[in-house]
């Protein structure tokens, strides 16, 4: 007598055969490899034959498709429906039902219009969407080089741009993440400019630029100035402008917060 498949309880399973069986999904299966339940195989020969039975059904429809349409020029149809088209015209012209007429002809028209306008504004959006990108990616980039910035680090930067730039008559604009808000620069009132944007990327992302990025030196061209012995960055240049220092400066020394600022 051969083996059991399935038992529905460890009870069900003769004594000498309970090393053989396994619990799988509330019942006792025989654990042996690469054997299947009579019942999942007959299902899966169902499902193999019905798969086979679609498939043939549909290279038949296909079959009677060509039939059909054998030897039939699709040009040809086109030309044919046209003409069918201008005769019913014709013939209700002579009926007197030029109304109908014109409506039908502004109706067509119109269907063909609206696709053909469709078309036009999708490439037209497309094409501004590039433009945007390059602009915005040429701006950013054009303020960053100047900042210092890495070649390697053009994709990253170019991308960061992306996100808060939008083109606004034809000038970058940036704005919040809602991409509706436009973001205030320095003086909490004027539009951020892409030089204040990349003086933030500086300090969030220095990684982007080389190390000798941001304000000068004392005594170099960068904007810092000599003082005694100290050396005292411009904060009325752009690249190391702080509102804070000024209002120090002008405090402390008037003198040389007037030149700082003449210099800058």
């Amino acid at each position: 007598m051969g083996l059991k498949y399935k038992y529905g309880k460890r009870e069900e399973i003769p004594a000498e055969q309970a090393a053989l069986y396994v619990e799988r999904e509330g019942a006792f299966v025989l654990d042996a490899e690469g054997v299947v339940e009579k019942t999942r195989v007959e299902e899966l020969r169902g499902k193999l034959e019905e798969f086979r039975t679609s498939n043939v059904t549909l290279l038949n429809e296909n079959s009677e498709l060509k039939k059909r349409f054998e030897g039939i020029d699709p040009e040809e149809v086109k030309r044919l429906a046209e003409a069918k088209r201008q005769l019913e015209e014709e013939q209700r012209l002579k009926e007197g039902k030029l109304t109908e007429v014109l409506e039908t002809r502004l109706k067509n028209a119109k269907a063909d219009w609206d696709k053909q306008l469709a078309s036009v504004s999708g490439e037209r959006d497309a094409l501004n969407t590039r433009l945007a990108a390059i602009q915005i990616d040429q701006a950013v980039v054009t303020e960053a080089t100047k900042r210092g910035l890495r070649p390697t680090a053009i994709p990253d930067i170019t991308a960061r741009a992306r996100a808060t730039f939008k083109l606004v008559n034809g000038v970058p604009q940036a704005h919040e993440a809602d991409q509706q808000t436009v973001r205030v620069g320095r003086d909490g009132f004027t539009p951020m400019t892409v030089a204040e944007w990349v003086e933030a990327v500086v300090g969030d992302a220095p990684h982007l630029f080389e190390a000798n990025a941001g304000g000068g030196a004392a005594g170099s061209g960068s904007g810092g100035a000599a003082t005694g012995h100290r050396s005292v960055k411009n904060p009325f240049r752009k690249e190391t402008w702080n509102l804070t220092e000024q209002m120090k400066l002008q405090k402390s020394d008037p003198g040389l917060a007037a030149r700082l600022k003449a210099a800058a």
